[in-house]
Order: structure tokens, then C-alpha cells, then sequence
């Protein structure tokens, strides 16, 4: 009752849902399309001037006397259903797209958080929040409600999202504000210190130091984040790839804008022209006269690739969905693309490459009592033995050392029974099971825990003091085992039988590191505990080093730095690898992606676990010197030395968050696309620093999931490699569909100009409303079709590709320019001589050959959308068809759509009835796409004359052009401007190609072009990095592509000047 109270009268931790984009709004924003509107207008007019024609003009007849049905009105009412439908297939798409994007972002926006209720601590979801809830707090936190603190130590905020202030904030507790206040109060003036006193907590800020609680005070909308948030209107920013096509587009429409007014120009003269020895009415004139605009408008609509964009976008939304079931939640959506050219992936251990279920399995007490595994020795004791066998004040001792020193709390449900640090829930299980702790918090509160040092990733300890007498404290530390070690002089002596202490001996310490090495080596983690007794009558006592900024607290560091502990003991924590692991490191390497791992844990841990993954190979990596470093050596190495480093370097221990962004860093120089996890707040500069940054969900703080691209719902590495399978197939998708789309443009294009021109009266082979289904065919469906193919195992066997590298690869191009020339081909044949082949003397047998042209133009395009499955030379254009679903829906859609439009099309489609034989010449002209794509795969890449084309172009490109820098790797978006050579031809010449200017590095000869037009992957090293030689190499074997490009462009006018001239 008292929630719903809270709940109707403070409100919930929501925001409401912004407005929704409805569908007619999708439409309308189709419908703003220039080219769209420019050509409904004249359907306008060609509907108006055919009810003329029909209903206001004079009857005709034929020879015979039969009345000439006229029906001069369908083609503008069909230009008018052809443009509504792709307004509704584009919109329908968007709204679906928005729709999977909203239901995304619920996801992401999706967090737990652990409060207090009724005086126990639970976990619950952000938007269940109520004010009046106990928050608890812990670095890495992002705070969700405005609120005041009311405990905590050494808490410390990042508000920098709410007042753009990048310093730390210190925050104090609410009682410790009052009796400053009421202290400055008393005084009777105004003290520059309370300006600092700050027991407030903002929303969207992040707690990056300290431990406390707070009440919340304020939650949804009338929280200070969600006021700032519902003042703003988050859109989502396309993606490179989405740019990338966006440009291409834009430069395929000016090329299509360009041969459309070509056409307009030319048609247009000849009808001016004719115009005097014209005897036709004024209508009929008017007619053909809007024929010709209809002709070169509907050219501009079938050039313009809008579907480039939609695919990308509709590969993406497919993708992150499918991510999602494979427990990857994307963030930001260019990581799903970018992914699947990752060549480095920088990857934690615990939880990641193991299962984060640890367990004590091993321990050693003082110097003498071996506790667990042990192999070395045959006396070590039993787990379920050793709590009988220790001196009770030792047992104490121990015991107050885990359950006081600790930030985890209890919670039902749970795969242990507590919620926090596995390492901590790992030595809190063997309290609870083995030590007689009935409950965590009912232990804590017979504590007075007077102060806490939260653990410190760069420390790489924590530790908390307890009063334990009147005049009498105990500070506990636990932490990395050779960091605690060195902190202590004193080692307990016979913990059997008493609590006597002695000095730590050189062979004690021999012995301790011994066990560390020996529990590191069996891949188990090693922690050791420490204690130091302090005698006084208050906290902190006098001569205590204090902190900084607030008096009241001791500085805990400079203390355990200045005091020796004493060594209690030591644990080896066994955290098992995930299964599958091992597998998914192969196919990573099978992929050409090299992983490392960084870890905090001891070197020896580190090895045993990277050795058993398959990450460190004991035989190809023991002759190098870096394969296994540690944090301190790495961070110490001069910069030259660091970049040899990094290529050979495997596992990277003992390393903090600094050693991580640097190795980021040093990796994305030597042009690496670099994907890393990370779960802690210090990983955060990490992870935004990497090209691809995947957050833990289960162990991840909020600031690391706020810092990365891709959330690992389950933090298990294998969905690291799926999430890399998705990457490739978001590429692929585009890659296939842009393959297609290129070809059916060139052959629309070129078939549309060639029969308009050859025409005395400028109409097209093909009508304005079969273009529109055509470019409905290739804009929409195909883009739905190749957009949806599911990754597959196959797409591990290649190596990732070139930062930047070009879109359009040699074996495009060589698809698209023989698929091209056979389809113009074929269809020009067939439009200038099936007239004598299957004798049309009359108009209408005229008009049916001409369907035939049509519907053999579409069945080409039918079975090249199946060919265009493969991007690579191999045969197999089928592998996986049957796991696409949505392929084959597609692909009968648009069968059956051609079916029915050539049978009841009629005069709407310009279509008449075909004979069998005319059905069977067009499908089999279809089904030769296929085996004539074999033949185009089997063409070797070296056989392109990449050289001959060379030495053509070699003067025209000005001398000692230069390529492009390492730096900037090849831009595709300049790189594809200059393959589809849009702005390079002018007139019918070749006026140069530029280049970026960059970094002196001049043309080696165009003849070695030719050498280096093999496989790519014969570039890449081992561990995706560059030699300035390989970079060359591969510059000049991309060059080859562009070249392949030119030598598309010098062929294609030649064969379409010779068939105008031997046909016309």
C-alpha cells in the first residue's frame, strides 16, 4: 500500500514515450521525394491529356473498320498506382524499421539496481524506483533519481552530464552537512568550506569512487535528468555505412540525372525536328511530347538507388535483432558494421573467458596450514575439515576478515545467495559453507566498521577498519596476492594452535610466493588477506595520515604505504573457462582476428588460463619476449619498442585500466580495428576509445555499459565471435544488394537510352510504369531479400578487411560489368531483331515482341538476384538459401507479381499475352544468368587488364600523384567517386583522376599492378597490422580495382556505339 502511495503521488521512474511517428507521416515524408512529386505531376497531365484524347476527340477505326478502343488514359493512372505503391513499400519499411528501433532502446535503457526495502537489500529494475527508496551505491554506478545521502565513505561523482564540471565532486552524508552548517551557523559568518559541502546526489551523474546509500527524492520527470532529458529529442545518426551509401547514391543519381537529360535533349531536338512534316492532331503531338518527359523522368527514378540507404538500414535492424537472441544488445548501431571487420580483440578474463562462478578450492593459512588442493604436499586439509582444525582465535580472525572487508550483500534468488564481487561472493561461500555464517548482514551489524577503502583497480586492494575494543582497532586489507604480500612483515606462525604472529622470513616469503606461483599455474586466482592492530582511544587516531579533503577521515593508502600488516593467509579461487571458449578463440584466429587477453590478475594465473583458451600457444609464442607481459613493463616501454611490442604481445597481466586504453591506442595506430570488453568504471576511456567497446551486462557497472557499443548480455566470449559473424553479414548484405543494384542500373539505364534514341518516335523498349515495377524490384525487394541472409561459417575463413577499404571489390566489379553486358546484350538483340525473327509486320505483334524484351529483362534480373548471394569467386551461389526464409517469400512475390502483370497487365503495363515459346525464351534467358555468373567467378582477377589500362590512364593522372597516407587508409567514399568515374567524365573524355595528396609516396610502375591483383588476405599479417611495404603493396592492388572500374567505362560505350550502328 505505502509503493502505491509513494507511486501516485511522486509518480514512477519513467519518461513518457515520445510521440510516435504513425504511418501516414512515413508517407507523406515518401511522398516529399522531388522525383516523386515531378512525376506525378506529369502522370497528372498524361491522365488529363488522355481523358482528351478518349472522350473529347473523334473516334478512329481500322483498315477493316473496327473501332480503335482508346485507352490513352491508363498510362497516367498507371504512373499514379506505381508511384503510391513504392510510397507504400518505402513507408511501410521505415515504420516497421522504427518500430524494431523502439523496442531496442526499452532494452538498452533496461538497468538493475539495488536498493533497500523493508530492511533488506534487493535488486530491482530503474523504472520500479519509488522516492523514498534507499539506494545503494557502488563505483561505476549511474545514478537514475535525485536524492540526499544519508552513509557512505569517500564517496566521489562525476556530474560533468548534468553541470558539465569534468572535476570529481566529493559528496558528503546529509548528518555531516547539517552539523557543518549548524558548526558555521554558530560562528555567525559565512565559511568558503560549506560552499563544498555537498550531501546532494544528481541524476545522470556517475559514481566513480566510494561506497554509501541515499534517499530518493526525486524519480521520472521530476528528476533533473529526466527534466533534461524530456527537453531534448535523441535521434539516431546514421551509421559510416549508411553514409558511406548515401554518397554513392547521390553520385549514381547525378550519373542517372545525366543521361536522363542527355536522353530529354536528344529526343526532344529530333521532335522539334520532325515537328513541320508532322500531320497529326495537336493532342497527339501534346501526347508524345509528355511520352518523352515521362520517358526521362521515369529514367531519373530507376537511376536513383534509394534502396542503398534501405538496405544498410534494413540489414542493421535485421541484424540487431537477431543479435539480441544471440545475447549481444547493440547500442550504437555503427558497431554492428564495424564489428565485422574487427582485426584485434582486447578481451578480459574473468567472466568472459571464464564462467565468473568462483569457488575457494585451495588456500594456505600463515606459513604451515595448507587448506584444500594442494599439489605439492599430501597434509593439506580437507575444505569441510579445516574451520575444526584452526585455533579459535585464528578461525575468528579470519572469519571478521571476510565478512567486514566486503561490498556484497545477500539476495535471494541468486545463483550463490549474494550480489557483488564474484571474488567476494567466492571467500563469503566458504564463510557460509564452511565457517558457520548463518547471515551476512547479521554478522555485519555485530561490527563497528568505523571506515572503508572500496577496492581500487590501480591499488589493487581494499580494506576496512573495525573497532574491536574500547581503546582497540583492527584494519583488514585483502587484495592481488604479491600487492598484499609485499604489505606485510609478520605472518601468522602456528594458526593450528595459536594466534602468536612472527616475522615474515625470507623463507616464508619463499614459501607464500611459492603457493602464489603454484595456484596461478593450476589457472586458479590468488588472494591475500592481511590485518594490522591499532591502539587508540578514537578514529583517526593521532599522528594518523589524513585525507586531503575531509579531516574526518584517516588516508587508509598513505597508511598501509608507511605501517606493515600482518599476513593471515593466502586463497586460490577457481574460476573455470566458459565452455566453448577455446572454440570460439579459434574461429577468431581462423578469421584472421588476433585476441589478447588483459587481465588484472597474477602473470601465472594469467598464462595457465591463456594457454588453456588457446590465446597464448606455449610453442609458436615461447621464443618471444612479449607474448606475456606485465602492466609495470609494458607502460615502462619507449614508444619505438611498444609498437614491436604490441604485434606480439598475447596476454597482458596485472595490467590497470591506463595499460588498456594504451594498448587501444597503440593498436588503432598500427590501423587495427580493435573491439574490447571491459566492466569496470576505469575501463570506461577504453571502451570509447576502441572501435568497437562491449560492456559486461551481468558484471558491468553502468558507466562501462554507458561507455560501450554492444552490451554481452550473458559476458561470455562467444558472443563476441557471433557478434562478429553479424558484422559480416551487415556488410555482405549491403555488399550483394549494392552488386545487384549496379547492375540492373547500368542495364535500365543503357536499355532505355539506346531504344529511345533508335526510336523515330523517342519511346523506350521499356514503358514508364514497367520501369517502376523495375525499380520497385531492385529498390525494395532485393533489398529485403539479400538484406536478411543470416551469417555463415564460412565467413570466418577470409580475413577482415582494410580500414576504409573499397566498397566495391574486384569480383563486383567483374559480376556487375558481365552480368551488364550479357543482360544489355541480350535485350538489345532481341528488341532489334526478334522483328525480323518472328516476322511483326502489325503494331500489336510489334508490341507483344517488346513485352517479351520486358519480361526477359525481369526474369534476368530474378535469377541475377539469386547469383548476386556471392561476392566471392566460389561456385556455390545456393549455400544457406534454405535458411532464408524471407529470400524465397521475396523472390515468389516477384515472380508472381511479373506473372501477373504479363497476364493481366494489358494496356496499364503495355504487355500482351505471350506464347509459349515467348515464356520459354524469356525464363531461359533468366536461367543463363546463373551459369554465365560461373563463367564470370572462373574469369581469373589477374586476367583484368589492369596494366594495359594502366599505362592508357598513366597520362592522363598528372605526375608523382600520390597515394594516400596511412593515416587515412583509403577513403571509400573518394575511392568509390573515382571507380564509378561520375565526376571524371566529361564529353566522352577522361579529364584525370586525383588523388588525395597525403604523404610522398609516388606510383611504382603500372605494370606491377598486375602482381599484387591476387588475394587480399596475402597483405594482412598475423595480427592485422601493416609494414609500410604491405601498405604499398596493397594501395597499389586497390588502385588495380579502381583501374577495373576505367576499363568497365572505356568497354561498355564501345559496345553500345557498335550496337546502335549495326542495328539502327
Amino acid at each position: 500500500d505505502s509503493f502505491d502511495a509513494r507511486r501516485q503521488l511522486y509518480g514512477t521512474n519513467t519518461l513518457p514515450e515520445r510521440n510516435r511517428k504513425t504511418l501516414f507521416s512515413f508517407m507523406y515524408a515518401a511522398m516529399e521525394d522531388p522525383i516523386l512529386i515531378l512525376l506525378s505531376v506529369v502522370a497528372l497531365i498524361s491522365l488529363a491529356l488522355g481523358l482528351y484524347t478518349t472522350f473529347g476527340t473523334p473516334a478512329e477505326y481500322t483498315e477493316d473498320g473496327v473501332k480503335i478502343a482508346k485507352v490513352d488514359w491508363v498510362e497516367g493512372v498507371a504512373i499514379m498506382i506505381a508511384v503510391l505503391i513504392v510510397v507504400l513499400v518505402t513507408s511501410i519499411n521505415d515504420f516497421q524499421r522504427e518500430r524494431q528501433f523502439v523496442k531496442l532502446n526499452r532494452k538498452k535503457e533496461d538497468r538493475i539496481v539495488n536498493v533497500v526495502r523493508n530492511g533488506a537489500a534487493c535488486q530491482i529494475g530503474i523504472a520500479e524506483l519509488l522516492v523514498g527508496d534507499i539506494m545503494l551505491i557502488e563505483p561505476g554506478d549511474l545514478i537514475t533519481a535525485d536524492g540526499v545521502i544519508i552513509s557512505g565513505q569517500n564517496l566521489r561523482f562525476d556530474e560533468s552530464s548534468a553541470t558539465g564540471e569534468s572535476n570529481a565532486v566529493k559528496k558528503v552524508t546529509a548528518d555531516h552537512a547539517i552539523a557543518v552548517y549548524r558548526e558555521t551557523t554558530k560562528l555567525g559568518s559565512y565559511s568558503h568550506s560549506l560552499a563544498k559541502i555537498d550531501p546532494f546526489i544528481l541524476s545522470g551523474s556517475k559514481c566513480i569512487q566510494g561506497t554509501g546509500q541515499f534517499l530518493v527524492t526525486a524519480v521520472g520527470v521530476n528528476s533533473l535528468h529526466g527534466q533534461t532529458m524530456m527537453s531534448l529529442h535523441e535521434g539516431t545518426d546514421p551509421t559510416p555505412l549508411q553514409n558511406k551509401l548515401v554518397r554513392i547514391a547521390e553520385t549514381i543519381a547525378k550519373f542517372g540525372s545525366g543521361a536522363a537529360i542527355l536522353l530529354f535533349v536528344v529526343t526532344f531536338i529530333r521532335f522539334l525536328a520532325n515537328l513541320p512534316d508532322d500531320h497529326r492532331p495537336a493532342y497527339q503531338k501534346g501526347m508524345n511530347f509528355i511520352d518523352i518527359v515521362i520517358t526521362a523522368i521515369t529514367l531519373v527514378v530507376v537511376a536513383v538507388p534509394e534502396g542503398l540507404p534501405l538496405a544498410v538500414t534494413l540489414a542493421l535492424a535485421f541484424a540487431t535483432v537477431r543479435m539480441l537472441k544471440d545475447n549481444n544488445l547493440v547500442r550504437q548501431l555503427k558497431a554492428c558494421e564495424t564489428m565485422g571487420n574487427a582485426s584485434a580483440v582486447c578481451s578480459d578474463k574473468t567472466g568472459t573467458l571464464t564462467q565468473n562462478r568462483m569457488t575457494v578450492t585451495a588456500g594456505l593459512i600463515g606459513s604451515k596450514f595448507c587448506v584444500g588442493k594442494s599439489w605439492t604436499t599430501d597434509d593439506a586439509v580437507p575444505l569441510t575439515e579445516f574451520a575444526g582444525k584452526l585455533n579459535k582465535s585464528v578461525f575468528d580472525l579470519l572469519f571478521v576478515s571476510i565478512v567486514s572487508n566486503c561490498s556484497a550483500f545477500e539476495e535471494e534468488g541468486t545463483d550463490s545467495g549474494f550480489v557483488g564481487s564474484k571474488t567476494e561472493t567466492a571467500l563469503l561461500c566458504l564463510a557460509r559453507d564452511h565457517m558457520g555464517m548463518s547471515s551476512l548482514s547479521g554478522e555485519r551489524s555485530k561490527l563497528d566498521i568505523v571506515q572503508i577503502l572500496p577496492f581500487d583497480s590501480v591499488l589493487k586492494y581494499m580494506a576496512v577498519v573495525v573497532k574491536v575494543a574500547p581503546n582497540s582497532y583492527r584494519l583488514f586489507v585483502k587484495g592481488a596476492s604479491e600487492i598484499v604480500l609485499d604489505m606485510c612483515k609478520d605472518i601468522l606462525s602456528d594458526p593450528a594452535n595459536s594466534p602468536d604472529t612472527a616475522p615474515l622470513s625470507d623463507a616464508d616469503y619463499a614459501l607464500v610466493r611459492e603457493k602464489i606461483n603454484e595456484y596461478s599455474s593450476n589457472s586458479l586466482r590468488t588472494i591475500c588477506i592481511g590485518y594490522k592492530d591499532i591502539e587508540s582511544t578514537s578514529w583517526p587516531p593521532l599522528g594518523f595520515p589524513l585525507s586531503s579533503d575531509d579531516s574526518s577521515n584517516g588516508n587508509l593508502v598513505s597508511y598501509l604505504a608507511s605501517k606493515p600488516c600482518t599476513l593471515i593467509g593466502l586463497v586460490g579461487i577457481e574460476d573455470p573457462l566458459r565452455p566453448g571458449v577455446a572454440e570460439s578463440v579459434a574461429a577468431c584466429k581462423r578469421a584472421g582476428v588476433t585476441v589478447r587477453m588483459v587481465t588484472g590478475d597474477f602473470v601465472m594465473t594469467a598464462r595457465a588460463i591463456a594457454k588453456d583458451c588457446g590465446i597464448y600457444d606455449p610453442v609458436k609464442d615461447t621464443d618471444s619476449r612479449y607474448a606475456i607481459m606485465e602492466g609495470p613493463v609494458f607502460r615502462a616501454l619507449p614508444q619505438e619498442e611498444l609498437q614491436e611490442a604490441v604485434k606480439e604481445l598475447r596476454v597482458l597481466a596485472r595490467s590497470s585500466p591506463a595499460d588498456k586504453r594504451k594498448l587501444v591506442k597503440t593498436l588503432k595506430e598500427q590501423h587495427n580495428i580493435v573491439a574490447v570488453t571491459g566492466d569496470g568504471t576505469n575501463d570506461a576511456p577504453a571502451l570509447k576509445l576502441a572501435d568497437v567497446g562491449f560492456s559486461m551486462g551481468i558484471a558491468g557497472t553502468d558507466v562501462a555499459k554507458e561507455a560501450s557499443d554492444i552490451i554481452l548480455m550473458d559476458d561470455n566470449f562467444s558472443s563476441i565471435v557471433k557478434a562478429l559473424l553479424w558484422g559480416r553479414a551487415v556488410n555482405d548484405a549491403v555488399k550483394k544488394f549494392l552488386q545487384f543494384q549496379l547492375t540492373v542500373n547500368i542495364t535500365a539505364v543503357l536499355l532505355t537510352f539506346v531504344t529511345a534514341v533508335a526510336s523515330s518516335d523517342g519511346k523506350s523498349v521499356l514503358t514508364a510504369v514497367q520501369l517502376l515495377w523495375v525499380n520497385l524490384i531492385m529498390d525494395t525487394f532485393a533489398a529485403l531479400a539479400l538484406a536478411t541472409d543470416p551469417p555463415s561459417e564460412s565467413m570466418l575463413d577470409r580475413q577482415p578487411e582494410l580500414r576504409n577499404q573499397s566498397l566495391i571489390s574486384v569480383n563486383m566489379w567483374k559480376m556487375i560489368i558481365g552480368q551488364a553486358i550479357y543482360q544489355v546484350t541480350v535485350t538489345l538483340i532481341f528488341h532489334f531483331i526478334s522483328y525480323d525473327v518472328w516476322d511483326a509486320d502489325t503494331g500489336r505483334e510489334r508490341a507483344t515482341l517488346d513485352a517479351m524484351v520486358f519480361n526477359i529483362f525481369v526474369w534476368m534480373q530474378i535469377f541475377n538476384m539469386i547469383n548476386s548471394r556471392r561476392l566471392d569467386n566460389k561456385l556455390n551461389i545456393f549455400e544457406n538459401i534454405t535458411k532464408n526464409r524471407y529470400f524465397w517469400a521475396i523472390l515468389l512475390v516477384i515472380i508472381g507479381g511479373q506473372c501477373l502483370i504479363m497476364f493481366v497487365g494489358g494496356a496499364a503495363f503495355s504487355v500482351h499475352r505471350q506464347t509459349g515459346a515467348e515464356w520459354v525464351a524469356a525464363i531461359i534467358c533468366g536461367v543463363i544468368s546463373i551459369p554465365i555468373g560461373a563463367l564470370i567467378r572462373l574469369f581469373p582477377n589477374r586476367w583484368i587488364p589492369t596494366a594495359i589500362i594502366g599505362y592508357i590512364v598513366h597520362g592522363i593522372i598528372r605526375s608523382n600523384s600520390e597515394i594516400y597516407s596511412s593515416a587515412e587508409f583509403y577513403n571509400p567514399l573518394e575511392s568509390v567517386r573515382e571507380q564509378l568515374l561520375i565526376q571524371k567524365i566529361r564529353g566522352g573524355r577522361l579529364r584525370g583522376l586525383s588523388f588525395k595528396e597525403k604523404s610522398r609516396v609516388f606510383y611504382s610502375r603500372m605494370r606491377s599492378m598486375s602482381s599484387f591483383s591476387g588475394s587480399r588476405s596475402s597483405v594482412s599479417s598475423r595480427d592485422g597490422s601493416y609494414s609500410p611495404n604491405e601498405r604499398t603493396a596493397t594501395k597499389l592492388f586497390q588502385e588495380g580495382e579502381m583501374l577495373s572500374s576505367i576499363t568497365a567505362s572505356l568497354v561498355l560505350p564501345g559496345i553500345v556505339a557498335g550496337s546502335v550502328a549495326g542495328w539502327s
